[in-house]
């Protein structure tokens, strides 16, 4: 597969600069280092020229699929499914290919509905000089970061006898010192801890509820544990890190068996969110007899995220909903609406104080992050990358927003100069 890379002459001195500057806001993984999805970058701009921020460069020929990116040393990392095949790429800071690998075949859907939204969705998670990618048919692969050149990998979905999730693997992995976090949702097991080194077997945990969730994995220090939290197709549930105990299991599922948002920690609390009408619930964390209890605060209807995920900033949710409609805020504690936007569905990001809404039609727009209005700064239109909906999530690191539609991502110089 090519890769062809459109730099812009106006941006080679920036380029430059970014090739020898230290990369201290990087983004390592799937919502970053902490998966809050909150950049720490200050001196960004406040609001954008009328037709966007200066596009830096463009890299086509990713093929299809709704991977995001990360983002390490100045490299970039993504995903992309042609030919039947996973491929994971890396890029320069400049937008130049650095070299492209194989990361197993491509998942192939049984029912027609699930073929039409085909394509990689995992995110690679960089780590020590490695990338580790999980593939939509359940191979993990880790590669050498410089080079794509493998060091191990392991098919989960067969090792585990596991039924293939309606839409393929959607989780990113989440390494947690010497252990890799995963979830193959198997015939025995649920979630499996692996030596990021070798791939070897730490634990597995016992089987829990339901077919596989989408939603990738959040730590969470709380009750004495740190606890790994995430979804099946039916329940929140939380595992001991150290072991693969099970810790504690909520309810939660909708028509569909499709929960794909991953959760929010704070305080002692859950925030779990779904789609298709279900909506959200808040869950109290309690430590008690050597183990946790859970015990639902409140449910709403309200801010039923799809899989564009959900930011907390100052005690207040924002994110988008899905049959309850357009752009939400929510009191994080009581579920009390402040504000809806009814128009606009799609992912989100954040950085100094501002909201990154990238609808799924194509509109990328900044939304200052207050519980008092939805106050619309900046707004432009994304180029189209090929067939389906925009569904990769954006990301802002070392003064650069990332976009992903398609066959395309998309690199916007967003730093105040």
């Amino acid at each position: 597969m090519k890769i062809k890379a459109k730099v812009f002459r106006a941006v080679v001195v920036f380029v430059s600069v970014l090739c020898t500057a230290a990369f201290s806001l990087d983004w390592p993984c799937f919502h970053g280092l902490d998966r809050t999805n909150k950049s720490k970058e200050t001196g960004l701009l406040k609001k954008w020229p009328d037709k966007g921020p200066t596009l830096l460069w463009t890299a086509a020929g990713l093929g299809t699929g709704y991977s995001g990116v990360s983002v390490v040393g100045g490299m970039v990392y993504t995903a992309g499914s042609k030919d039947k095949v996973n491929n994971v790429f890396a890029f320069e800071p400049s937008g130049k290919l650095v070299w492209q690998a194989k990361a197993g075949a491509a998942w192939e859907a049984s029912a027609p509905f699930a073929r039409a939204y085909h394509g990689t969705r995992s995110t690679p998670t960089i780590d020590g000089g490695v990338a580790y990618y999980l593939s939509d048919a359940g191979y993990l692969a880790a590669l050498d970061a410089k080079t794509g050149a493998k060091k191990w990998s392991v098919d989960l979905h067969k090792k585990y006898e596991a039924q293939m999730p309606m839409f393929g693997y959607s989780e990113s992995p989440l390494i947690d010192g010497d252990k890799l976090y995963a979830a193959p949702y198997g015939k025995n097991v649920t979630a499996v801890a692996l030596d990021k080194n070798t791939g070897k077997v730490i634990w597995e945990s016992p089987r829990v509820e339901g077919t596989g969730g989408y939603a990738s994995f959040v730590i969470a220090e709380n009750s004495g544990f740190r606890q790994l939290i995430a979804f099946t197709s039916h329940h929140v549930y939380s595992l001991d890190s150290k072991t693969g105990k099970l810790l504690w299991t909520v309810p939660l599922n909708n028509r569909t068996n499709n929960n794909c948002t991953d959760i929010t920690y704070h305080d002692g609390h859950v925030f779990a969110t779904t789609g298709y009408g279900t909506g959200s619930i808040l869950i109290k964390l309690t430590a008690k007899a050597g183990g946790v209890t859970a015990q639902k605060v409140y449910d709403t209807k309200l801010l039923d995220n799809h899989h564009g995920g959900v930011i907390l900033h100052n005690g207040y949710l924002y994110g988008s909903g899905h049959d309850s409609k357009g752009w939400f805020c929510l009191d994080f504690k009581t579920g009390k609406q402040m504000w809806n936007n009814p128009r606009g569905k799609g992912s989100v990001t954040f950085a100094e104080g501002m909201l990154y809404f990238y609808d799924e039609e194509g509109t990328m727009s900044l939304v200052r992050a207050t519980p008092e209005k939805f106050d619309l700064v900046s707004s432009f239109k994304v180029p189209s990358g090929g067939r389906g909906a925009f569904w990769a999530h954006p990301v802002v690191s070392n003064g650069v927003l990332y976009l992903r539609h398609a066959d395309n991502l998309y690199a916007y110089d967003i730093k105040n100069r």
